[in-house]
C-alpha cells in the first residue's frame, strides 16, 4: 500500500468521455492536501529567474534535464539564440512557427517527489491504466516522468505515432493562474474538410500517423485546469495540440507525463501532411495539366473528398 493507491481507485470508476475522442479526464486527481505539497516542492516551485540562462541554471540544479521531445530542441544554446531573436525560419517542423525546450526531472530531491515517482513507475499503476483501455501491459513498455516546457514548445495536431499505445497528462502547474495562460493541451477534431484524413489512417494501417497544420483541426476543449489528468489510447482520431506562448521566468509549464509504448513494432511508411492535402494536389495537378488536352472523365470525377484520398494514397 500506498500513500497514492486512491489515484489508482480514482481510475478505475472515472467514466470515459467520447468527445472529442474517447477518454478518461479526472479533475481534483489528487487530494487538495497532496496538491499542495506536490506544488511546494523545490522541484516544482522553481525561483523567478532574472533571465532564460539563469532559468536553465535554477532547473537543472534541481535535477532537471534536457530531453530530446517533439515540439523541443535538445540544445540549450540553440534554444537561448532562438528564443532572443525568433528567427521566423527556425522551426521544429513545418507545421510549427518555433520550437521550445522540455525538460524532465531525472533524481528527484524532495521525498514526496520521489514516493510520487516511484509510484507512477509501480506496477499498479501501470497495469491500472492499462486495464482501463485494454490493453496488454506486458506487450508495452512504460517511460514517465515530471517536465517542464519552456517558452515556443509547439506540437501541432497530431493522433500520435501508431507505437504508441497509451498516454496521460496531468497538470501539475505551479503558477496560481495557470488556468488563463497560454500553454495547454488541445484536445481536437478534424475539420469536415479533413476528415477523410482519418479514413486514410484506418484504411491504411502501415501509413504513419502524422502532424497536420492547426488550420485542419478545431478545437473542442483545452485542459487548462490544475491538477486534472486526461488519459486516451492513440486512434486514428485522437487529435491533440499545444502552443506555448507564455513568460517562463517566473512559472514553468509543468506536468506528470507518462505513456504506455508497444513492444512489437511493424514497419510503416512515412507520411507528411503535404502528402495527404488531397485538395491541394488536386489543384497542383490541374495548374500542371496541358490545357489543349481535354479532360478525361473517370469515376473519380464522381467520388467525394475523403474518397478521392483513400484511392489517391493507396500507393503510399
Amino acid at each position: 500500500m500506498t500513500r497514492f493507491d486512491y489515484l489508482i481507485d480514482k481510475i478505475e470508476t472515472a467514466e470515459f468521455i467520447q468527445t472529442p475522442f474517447k477518454h478518461l479526464e479526472i479533475l481534483q486527481f489528487f487530494t487538495d492536501a497532496d496538491f499542495a505539497e506536490l506544488l511546494a516542492c523545490q522541484e516544482i516551485a522553481i525561483p523567478t529567474a532574472a533571465n532564460d540562462e539563469e532559468l536553465f541554471d535554477h532547473l537543472l540544479d534541481r535535477g532537471y534535464k534536457i530531453i530530446p521531445f517533439p515540439g523541443s530542441t535538445a540544445s540549450r544554446q540553440e534554444y537561448l539564440a532562438w528564443h532572443q531573436n525568433q528567427t521566423e525560419g527556425d522551426r521544429y517542423h513545418p507545421t510549427c512557427e518555433g520550437f521550445g525546450v522540455t525538460l524532465r526531472l531525472i533524481e528527484p530531491i524532495s521525498t514526496f517527489l520521489q514516493e510520487l515517482d516511484a509510484f507512477l513507475r509501480g506496477d499498479a499503476f501501470n497495469a491500472a491504466i492499462a486495464k482501463k483501455f485494454n490493453i496488454n501491459l506486458e506487450s508495452c513498455s512504460t517511460d514517465c516522468g515530471i517536465q517542464k516546457y519552456l517558452d515556443g514548445y509547439e506540437i501541432t495536431p497530431h493522433p500520435d505515432v501508431r507505437f504508441k499505445a497509451l498516454t496521460y497528462m496531468v497538470n501539475a502547474n505551479p503558477n496560481p493562474d495557470s488556468a488563463t495562460q497560454q500553454h495547454h493541451t488541445h484536445y481536437m477534431r478534424f475539420s469536415d474538410k479533413r476528415r477523410y484524413v482519418e479514413t486514410l489512417w484506418s484504411g491504411n494501417q502501415d501509413i504513419q500517423r502524422c502532424w497536420e497544420p492547426w488550420e485542419w483541426c478545431e478545437t473542442e476543449k483545452v485542459q487548462s485546469v490544475n491538477n486534472s489528468i486526461v488519459i486516451f489510447s492513440p486512434n486514428n482520431d485522437t487529435i491533440h495540440a499545444v502552443k506555448a506562448t507564455y513568460d517562463h521566468l517566473a512559472f514553468q509549464r509543468t506536468q506528470l507525463y507518462g505513456n504506455l509504448w508497444y513492444k512489437n513494432r511493424p514497419a510503416v511508411q512515412k507520411a507528411e501532411w503535404t502528402d495527404l492535402d488531397v485538395f491541394a494536389n488536386m489543384t497542383t495537378r490541374m495548374a500542371n495539366a496541358d490545357p489543349e488536352k481535354p479532360i478525361q472523365k473517370n469515376k473519380m470525377s464522381a467520388i467525394q473528398p475523403d474518397e478521392q484520398s483513400l484511392v489517391a494514397h493507396k500507393t503510399l
